[in-house]
């Protein structure tokens, strides 16, 4: 017998709504899905996936037509990276426990399509809610949470029985940043309560015009209560709601002003110390190299670059942090991928073999990845490093 999992009907016009709470990791859910498609008692069918999810669920040979270049030129490297590591996180799951997670919209999908239903893709495009929970957060709690991201993922294998209990209330999502967003309005606010809204925009948008008397609605068991609040309240223009709750937020102009200073700065010390004497302007220029060339080399090769790459970023970091429309990390980058091109087979095997923190550093692509990441870190942490060299050096000349 099927265990029925938690469900609110809302009506609106004309359709009524059946929001099933699901356990991303419960077979039981995905049984009670494909159980209630089947009945025939529903129009429709509404999944808690964007576009981009729902390829990635359905197709997963879609990694093999990522243009790696363009993705890093585009600025959208950190996001990719952090996107195979909430991938390795589900594989980890379907590893130790035997789920596949998001086993249930699969089925829905799957089920939908056999039944002849229209699919609704619903939820927010995952890139958006990333870059808008990135945005609302201030600078430190940005490195707390990507650097803990990475760190579980690096620092343990295992997936806890308590990891698993939390995936029950909520999404993958939901369970990675949850520690975060309970204590955090910033955070809870892009990654549930906004989707939330936009779910409910979506749905009321994707019916209207449409005989559909009854919809199923599957969601993650975490947005039960707030789907259901916000199709009760009245949304005068669905697309306009989407529109708003799809903005990027402006972002800080402080980063690029002290980057600018920093900038400033560091040539302004050039020109006094070249100005007190060519020695000391000299001694100014090498440590600028060393530092900050240094320190990009090392990210490089702690990534397990080429070492061409490793001498690439070297040369490229004093240059391209007095320049900061170009990362030393997409030219470390750029030359890994000229030294070592992936392979059709890294492409195929990238999702399997970041589940283990080893595989970061022996597939090409996502070594790649980490080339960018830490040769961009290492030329961040060189100039102001550097900066602060060159201050003391003019000081106590």
């Amino acid at each position: 017998m099927t265990t029925q999992g938690p469900r609110r009907t809302v009506t609106v016009g004309g359709t009524t709504f059946t929001l099933l709470g699901t356990a991303h990791v419960s077979r039981a859910s995905a049984d009670e899905v494909r159980t209630l498609i089947r009945s025939g008692d529903f129009d429709a069918v509404a999944v808690e996936l964007c576009d981009s999810r729902y390829l990635s669920l359905t197709n997963p040979q879609a990694l093999e037509q990522m243009d790696l270049f363009k993705v890093l030129r585009d600025g959208r490297g950190g996001m990719v990276a952090a996107s195979l590591a909430l991938g390795a996180y589900q594989q980890r799951l379907a590893e130790q426990f035997g789920i596949e997670p998001g086993a249930e919209m699969k089925t829905a999908a799957k089920e939908a399509k056999a039944a002849e239903k229209p699919l609704m893709l619903v939820d927010r495009d995952i890139g958006v809610t990333m870059k808008r929970l990135y945005r609302n957060i201030p600078w430190w709690q940005r490195f707390t949470l990507i650097s803990g991201l990475f760190a579980g993922l690096f620092s343990r294998e295992k997936v806890t029985e308590e990891d698993i209990e939390r995936l029950k209330q909520g999404d993958i999502l939901e369970s990675t940043f949850a520690e975060f967003a309970q204590s955090s309005t910033r955070l809870y606010q892009p990654l549930i309560a906004e989707r939330d809204r936009y779910m409910a925009s979506r749905l009321l948008q994707e019916t209207a015009g449409h005989d559909y008397g009854n919809v199923l609605v599957v969601i993650g068991a975490g947005h039960l209560k707030g789907l259901a609040e916000a199709l009760a309240e009245p949304v005068p223009d669905p697309a306009a709601e989407q529109a708003e709750l799809s903005k990027m937020p402006p972002p800080s102009p402080w980063p690029k002003r002290i980057a600018w200073l920093v900038i400033l700065l560091v040539l302004s010390g050039f020109a006094i110390g070249f100005s007190r004497s060519p020695e000391l302007g000299l001694r100014l220029v090498l440590d600028w190299v060393l530092i900050n060339g240094g320190l990009s080399a090392a990210g490089a090769l702690v990534a397990g670059g080429h070492p061409v790459t490793v001498v690439g970023a070297f040369f490229a970091a004093p240059l391209t942090s007095l320049n900061p429309t170009v990362g030393a990390g997409f030219v470390a980058a750029a030359i890994e991928i000229a030294m070592r091109r992936p392979r059709v087979g890294d492409f195929r095997s990238l999702r399997q073999s970041v589940t283990r923190w080893r595989g970061w550093w022996t597939n090409r692509v996502s070594r790649t990845l980490l080339v960018f990441l830490f040769a961009s870190l290492g030329s961040a942490v060189g100039t102001y490093l550097a900066g602060f060299r060159i201050f003391e050096r003019l000081i106590g000349a």
